[in-house]
């Protein structure tokens, strides 16, 4: 490469720095204290009762990691020259590609806690998340960026995490035929000697057609049906792994995640479908706080209660506030029911009706009840 200036050479580098630069193979180490964390017994830990239920929800509500980001977007400009359609607060962001009606979706997302206690389902679960993300407007996902936070790679214990969560990072792109485009990397991060969380960050990228039909996350129609695409209601201790309830609720980092690819796949083309088919009112992503904070979430968004029609016969906890992967609430008019149910059965996704949109702002599932206004009050102070 020459660099010349006025037509005089200044500079001269051979392009083998740019394109033959050393690559560095070191040995991993799995850290010794997953082992023991990987296999801690979630069930053995006390559930939530049902009396002490809304009150788990509104301390989650409050937590910083799930709480409204307003205070922080609110401090820039959200309109970006009049072409923003969906603004911040719910799954992605939508904006129109000046001149026409296409648009793009974004949003980052990672779970740390994940990315320690497995760095490879970790790192796929935050490609899978984001992914979801800009679904959920009506996108399809079609790149990434990514952003590698992590300690020492010297240090093997951290080299194994950045390698396992590279690793879950290819798997996850392929399956979703998302090639990661740029990135950047942050290593040496660490306190008091100890290493950050792992904390891979990724930024989806998604197209939509027509901005005109993009959706949020909003209840925006009393009488209209509530239904949860992917795992059900009901779930295992095991769903507590990595999650929000569980660092609350009992100090704990425990547990081991799982995510599944293909799933995810069949998840998203399902709502990508439904949307094209006009089905679909709105759609939220189920993931940190877990069901009961992604249907609170709708709720404040449109300002319309919530009433569940569903019994949760297993843990309260980990039905309410468990993080399993691969779950879209979806919000659709009655009438749409008999086709969504065809298309889930075609994809092979599970369909759950959880309730339905009403008026006022009342807000019930299973033993939570409370009005929107302690939520709100909640949701909206945590930062």
């Amino acid at each position: 490469v020459i660099l010349r200036e006025n037509g005089v050479e200044v500079g001269r580098v051979p392009v083998a720095i740019a394109t033959e630069p050393p690559e560095y193979r070191r040995k991993g180490v799995r850290p010794a204290e997953l082992q023991a964390l990987n296999n801690y017994d979630l069930g053995s830990l006390p559930d939530v009762s049902p009396d002490d239920a809304t009150d788990a929800l509104l301390q989650l509500l409050n937590r910083p990691n799930i709480a409204s980001r307003r205070p922080v977007y609110r401090q820039y400009d959200q309109q970006v020259l009049g072409n923003t359609v969906v603004q911040p607060g719910c799954d992605a962001a939508v904006v129109r590609i000046a001149g026409t009606d296409s648009g793009f979706a974004v949003k980052t997302d990672c779970n740390s806690r994940l990315c320690y206690l497995d760095p490879y389902v970790g790192a796929a679960a935050a490609v899978a998340e984001s992914a979801r993300n800009v679904v959920c407007t009506g996108a399809t996902p079609v790149a990434v960026t990514d952003c590698l936070n992590f300690g020492d790679p010297e240090k093997p214990e951290v080299y194994y995490q950045l390698e396992q969560a590279i690793r879950g990072i290819a798997e996850a792109c392929s399956e979703f035929d998302t090639p990661v485009v740029s990135g950047n990397v942050s290593l040496f991060n660490e306190s008091g000697g100890r290493p950050v969380f792992p904390t891979p960050v990724i930024g989806m990228l998604g197209l939509i057609d027509d901005v005109h039909t993009a959706m949020n996350c909003a209840f925006s129609l009393p009488g209209a049906d509530v239904w949860l695409l992917g795992a059900g209601v009901e779930q295992p201790a095991t769903a507590l792994a990595g999650s929000e309830y569980l660092e609350m609720a009992h100090d704990l980092v425990a547990g081991l995640p799982v995510v599944d690819l293909t799933a995810e796949s069949r998840l998203q083309r399902l709502v990508l479908a439904a949307h094209s088919e006009g089905l679909l009112l709105s759609a939220h992503d189920c993931s940190d706080g877990g069901l009961a904070v992604a249907l609170v979430e709708s709720a404040l968004a449109g300002e319309y209660g919530f009433r569940g029609d569903i019994s949760i016969d297993g843990r309260l906890d980990a039905a309410l506030f468990g993080e399993a992967q691969g779950r879209i609430v979806v919000f659709a008019r009655p009438e749409a029911a008999a086709r969504l149910d065809a298309l889930a059965r075609q994809n092979q996704v599970p369909l759950t009706r959880l309730g339905a949109v009403v008026e006022g702002d009342g807000f019930s599932i299973g033993p939570v009840q409370s009005p929107l206004g302690p939520l709100r009050d909640a949701y909206e102070t945590g930062l």
